[in-house]
Formats: C-alpha cells, sequence, structure tokens
C-alpha cells in the first residue's frame, strides 16, 4: 500500500472522527508511517479538507443516498480520490482511482467495488456537474464553491461588499507562506539571512515586520538552526501583535492567555531579555511549552504562572507597565492553516465567546499601571468578538482610551487574520 495515500487517509479520519487538530494529526501520522513525500501528502491532507463541502457536494450528485449517508471511512477514500482527480494534475487518473480502491480494500472491507465505481462516475459526468445556482442562493453557492460553513459567508456578507467576501474567502483557501521571526538574542538580520541562503533555502523580507522573513524550502523545523533558536515560524500577524505593545526595555509586561508562547517570546526578543514579562494560563500543560520555548530561543525574563484569566489576580493590580490579551476567539482568521475551523457549527458555546472574551479584558485591565498599555488581539474576522467587544470595554472602563484598531485580512494584507487593538490607561490616575 502507498505509504503516502495511508498517511493522509489517517489523518483525515482523525480530523473527522476524533476531532483533532489537523497540522497535531498530520505530523503524528507522518512520524508513524514515514511516507516517501511529506509534500504529497500535506497537499492531499489539506486539499481535501479546504474543498470538503465541495467534493461532499460532488459525492452527493454521484450518489443517490447522498453523502451523509455514507460511513465516514467511505467518504474520506471518496473525498482523497475526487480531490486528486480533479485538482492534482501530477496525479494520473488511473493511480487516483486504483489507489483509492486498495484503500478501501483495506479500510471499507467490501466497498472497493462501490468507491470504484463512484470515482468511475465522476470521470464519466465531471464536465457535466454544476454547482448551486448563485442567483437562487449566493450563500449556498459560495458555501459549496468555497468550502465554508453557511454562517460564515453570512456574517462576512454583513460586513463587506460580495466580491470583497469572495476574495477573502479564496485567500483563506491558500497555502500561507512560511513565516519566520528572527531572534534577536542570538543573530541579526542580515547574518541569518546569508545562514539561511548557504543552505539553500530562498528568503525575502516580511511585509508588516521588521523582524520577519518568508522562506522557501523544506524541513526548516528539522535544522540546527531551528533548534539552537536563530528563529521561530510565526506569521506577521502575530509578530505585529508584540510590535504593537512597544514593550520597553526594564518593563513589567503581563501575557494572559500566553501558551504556546509565540507572542510571549516576541516580546521578550524585543525587551533584550531585560524587565519581566509574567506569561499567564489556566492550563499548567500549556505553560510548560512557553518555558520549553524559552530554553529554546535562550529567553531569560519569563515567568510563567497558572491562572484563570477572567478572574482577577490582587497582587498583580495596576504592577504592569503593558498587557497583552489574546483572547481566545473563533479562530476565523487562520482558516488557511486549520480548514477544519471552516465547518464548524455556530455553536451556544461560539455564541459566548464574546461575554468571555470580555471578561478577560476587563479583569485583565486591573493590571495595567496608569498611563500604561493595554492590548486586545484576536486571530479572527468576526466584529461581535472584536469590536463590539472593544466597544462594550470601554464604555465601561472609561479610564482606556483607544488609541489604535487594526483589522488584518489575509487578502489585503497576505497575512492571517487578526484583529489588534490597542488601547492607554489615563496617567493623570496615579
Amino acid at each position: 500500500m502507498d505509504a503516502n495515500r495511508k498517511t493522509a487517509y489517517l489523518t483525515l479520519m482523525d480530523v473527522e472522527s476524533k476531532k483533532s487538530y489537523s497540522n497535531i494529526a498530520l505530523n503524528h501520522q507522518i512520524i508513524c508511517n514515514r511516507p516517501d513525500s511529506r509534500r504529497f501528502v500535506r497537499e492531499l491532507v489539506y486539499g481535501v479538507l479546504e474543498n470538503k463541502l465541495l467534493l461532499d457536494y460532488y459525492i452527493s450528485l454521484l450518489v443517490p443516498s447522498g453523502a451523509d449517508s455514507l460511513k465516514a471511512s467511505d467518504k474520506t477514500i471518496l473525498r482523497m480520490g475526487l480531490y486528486q482527480l480533479g485538482y492534482m494534475d501530477s496525479v494520473p487518473e488511473y493511480a487516483a482511482v486504483n489507489e483509492s480502491v486498495i484503500l478501501a480494500k483495506r479500510y471499507c472491507r467490501g466497498r472497493d467495488g462501490f468507491i470504484n465505481g463512484v470515482l468511475r462516475n465522476y470521470l464519466n459526468q465531471r464536465l457535466s456537474l454544476k454547482l448551486p445556482d448563485r442567483a437562487e442562493d449566493e450563500v449556498r453557492h459560495l458555501s459549496i464553491r468555497y468550502s465554508y460553513a453557511p454562517w460564515i459567508i453570512e456574517l462576512w456578507l454583513e460586513q463587506y461588499k460580495t466580491e470583497f467576501v469572495e476574495e477573502l474567502l479564496k485567500a483563506g483557501n491558500e497555502t500561507p507562506p512560511m513565516t519566520i521571526r528572527l531572534n534577536w538574542l542570538r543573530i541579526i538580520k542580515e547574518d541569518l539571512i546569508r545562514v539561511l541562503e548557504d543552505k539553500g533555502y530562498e528568503v525575502e523580507d516580511g511585509t508588516l515586520c521588521q523582524n520577519a522573513l518568508h522562506v522557501k524550502g523544506s524541513d526548516l523545523l528539522g535544522t540546527d538552526m531551528y533548534k539552537q533558536g536563530l528563529f521561530s515560524v510565526q506569521d506577521e500577524s502575530s509578530m505585529l501583535v508584540a510590535e504593537k505593545l512597544d514593550p520597553k526595555h526594564g518593563d513589567l509586561v503581563m501575557d494572559v492567555c500566553a501558551a504556546p508562547g509565540g507572542k510571549t517570546m516576541a516580546i521578550a526578543e524585543r525587551m533584550n531579555n531585560t524587565g519581566k514579562i509574567i506569561a499567564s494560563d489556566i492550563y499548567r500543560r500549556k505553560l510548560d511549552l512557553v518555558d520549553k520555548e524559552a530554553e529554546r530561543l535562550g529567553v531569560k525574563n519569563v515567568e510563567t504562572r497558572s491562572w484563570d484569566a477572567t478572574r482577577v489576580e490582587s497582587s498583580m493590580v495596576q504592577k504592569a507597565d503593558r498587557v497583552l490579551v489574546d483572547a481566545p476567539c473563533s479562530g476565523l482568521g487562520v482558516v488557511r492553516r486549520k480548514p477544519e475551523i471552516k465547518y464548524k457549527e455556530k455553536s451556544h458555546e461560539m455564541e459566548l465567546l464574546p461575554k468571555k472574551q470580555l471578561a478577560i479584558l476587563s479583569a485583565s485591565s486591573q493590571y495595567v499601571k496608569p498611563g500604561g498599555t493595554l492590548l486586545y488581539s484576536t486571530c479572527t474576522i468576526n466584529p461581535y468578538e472584536n469590536q463590539r467587544v472593544i466597544a462594550d470595554f470601554l464604555k465601561k472602563n472609561t479610564s482606556f482610551k483607544k488609541e489604535e484598531a487594526i483589522q488584518l485580512l489575509p487578502n489585503v494584507n497576505g497575512s492571517d487574520g487578526f484583529f489588534i487593538c490597542v488601547m492607554k490607561k489615563d496617567d493623570s490616575l496615579v
């Protein structure tokens, strides 16, 4: 059996049946199965995940009982086969069909004939398969074409014009660049570029942040450069959070909801290991990731503490020069990295997110000194979690004034979708 397709299948089944995060499931299955081509596996896994609703729509046109009637194993193999036939020009049609049949013989016994028949029907009928009529139902058309839950389409159509929403949907299905943040504690930018290029990597400057580089090449995380802490992988939108927080040497900074620590480390590097950063999270096991990353990067000024961010830690009231609230959110800005987010149902828990975000922001604001900075950020594109949370907070906390608010968008900025709001506390309250 082809190890590449086996790895892709097992990854997709982990995401489908166990609700695993795609990046974690993929890395686990790659380690377990050692595929010949990680690039092929990633392309197939993320291609299927990014186009899941469209692939299921085609399955429903080809299977009278519809895609929802099928077992997860059948559906996963059909999605893989259809994606290879429709999108992967490097895969011959016979290979896409035959390898899907081999998978079916192993993982859904007695269904190999069914899988073979559906894929061959697709080859015969693909030119006649049409998307839902846009004039009849634009939301459904866009939902199927770009594979997003309808409620996300509706949410974005409330904010932006249709043409802009379509650009946003397309951008969410594109593969993000590999972006790294150089570690100023260990190397200067020019030297890191030289080292990367000497190793055969293509390097370009970032577009939003001075310490960002876009890198093309394979196995960057397996290099000695990474292990030695010369850089971290981080999108420019996340780097911009640390830049806008603007920490100074000697500051006391609090980073609530800090795990896994990317922004914490970016702040520490800017402070050149001076002052102190208190990185907190509700789960101690998550803070272990922060400690591990600090060790890799040579960061010495971070102290991790476990506490509930919705409650005020009385010992820290009005002690911090700067406070970062990178709030838990719906994640709609990072769907190009975690495409499974596109299919989340609009649950009661999700509707409660703004209330939780406001509670965290309100509690954390009490740590800010007079004249200090409070920064709120999310990785989502949702005014209910972003602008409205800020408006509600400022209405009740008149000692804070908004200095700047930014909504980064993948189709505009080339970054993840991120919201950043910088607020200052009145310094007359001393």
